[in-house]
């Protein structure tokens, strides 16, 4: 079960249509947080849907990144560093991009599939698609700006790793106090 069906057990459309534009704001926000790094920056988009695939599940969380990119496409400012455009889509960093939606989904899926609660199995249910998000980012890196796939693990992996997870169990850490919060108001309490 994930934290928004213990919540909303009863989502409307409308309910799930405002998580959705919650959680593109919130993704769009973790991109302007960033670390300026070339060819692909240090942001705190994975943190944030890590947040949206282990609160919402695996199909909101996917529509959530796919209203995302929607945003960016249509020219808001909502990709790294305020960009925005449909050209982003497909430059060097589109890969990470279009990864992002099967990294939410399986985020999602995993939490729905059991990995809902403590801090280590949310850790794996936001470590595990955010790892598997470098094979497109990486590739679509090398085959966009040219160079060799060890170039490209070398610039858009390597340098990400490590802040990556710790940006997981950031993520595991807030849910889970989260569900420990629900957990202390008692049966069909609401946070």
């Amino acid at each position: 079960m994930t934290l928004t069906q213990a919540l909303l057990p009863t989502a409307t459309l409308g309910r799930k249509a405002l998580l959705v534009l919650a959680g593109s704001a919130l993704i769009s926000l973790g991109a302007q947080i960033t670390v300026p790094m070339w060819p692909v920056p240090m942001t705190l988009q994975t943190l944030a849907i890590a947040l949206v695939g282990l609160t919402y599940g695996g199909r909101l969380a996917a529509l959530t990144v796919l209203a995302y990119l929607a945003e960016g496409a249509a020219g808001l400012p909502v990709f790294a560093g305020g960009a925005g455009g449909a050209a982003h889509l497909v430059g060097p960093t589109a890969g990470f991009l279009w990864g992002f939606v099967p990294m939410a989904w399986l985020t999602g899926l995993l939490v729905e599939k059991g990995l809902d609660r403590g801090v280590f199995r949310l850790f794996l249910a936001a470590a595990i698609p955010n790892l598997m998000l470098y094979v497109p980012g990486v590739w679509w890196l090398s085959q966009i700006v040219g160079k060799p796939l060890g170039w490209a693990l070398e610039k858009g992996m390597l340098p990400f790793v490590l802040g990556d997870m710790v940006k997981c169990a950031i993520a595991a850490l807030i849910v889970a106090g989260a569900w420990k919060k629900l957990a202390a108001k008692g049966p069909g309490a609401k946070a």
